[in-house]
């Protein structure tokens, strides 16, 4: 998507700062849109939502200390908004089909896999401080400020997360008795060129 779509003209020299940000984040901006989801399905136009969001505010946010946690926080509010929706649509069809929809809320843990699908059995908040810290390697106040809540709440959350995917994930392995990679590394290859912890 040309970023020369995305907006009304501004000034060359704020196009091509903006055309700039967006070239070096964008791809990123729809990875974590991807795992947000739990599906590739939607993750480039939420990106691209968020950087028409980004661009409107680009005079504001340019001059940031965090012009890039701005713009995940926007992809987090978009993600969050879109699963949203797409739960009370579920619950709408459930009104009129025969068949149980509402097994989201209690999912087969047999059928999770690998960590990917058990992250989208997680709360969203859960979720993304997960995925932030891990697949996207944020320190903690990097990703409180993306998500806009305190450093304690990213601390309790990804530890919540990250005990939750290790049941599901034992689950998954026969209860346990197989040996079952640790989540956090096997969250951290969900993020294309990972090279390591940063130690954060």
């Amino acid at each position: 998507m040309p970023t020369a779509d995305l907006a009304p003209a501004g000034p060359p020299d704020v196009q091509e700062e903006f055309r700039d940000f967006f070239e070096r984040h964008h791809a990123e901006l729809a990875r974590l849109a991807h795992l947000l989801l739990g599906s590739s399905d939607g993750a480039d136009d939420l990106a691209a939502d968020a950087l028409v969001a980004v661009w409107h505010q680009w005079e504001r946010v340019r001059v940031a200390d965090h012009p890039a946690a701005y713009a995940r926080g926007v992809v987090a509010n978009l993600a969050r908004s879109r699963i949203r929706s797409l739960v009370r649509e579920r619950r709408r069809v459930a009104l009129f089909s025969s068949q149980r929809a509402d097994h989201v809320d209690d999912p087969d843990i047999s059928a999770v896999v690998d960590v990917q699908a058990a992250l989208v059995r997680l709360p969203f908040r859960k979720r993304a401080c997960v995925v932030l810290r891990h697949a996207f390697d944020l320190s903690e106040r990097e990703t409180a400020r993306t998500l806009g809540i305190s450093v304690g709440t990213v601390k309790s959350q990804t530890s919540r997360g990250i005990a939750e995917l290790e049941r599901l994930l034992g689950s998954a392995h026969g209860g346990g008795q197989q040996p079952v990679p640790g989540p956090q590394e096997t969250v951290r290859k969900l993020h294309p060129g990972h090279a390591g912890g940063n130690g954060r």
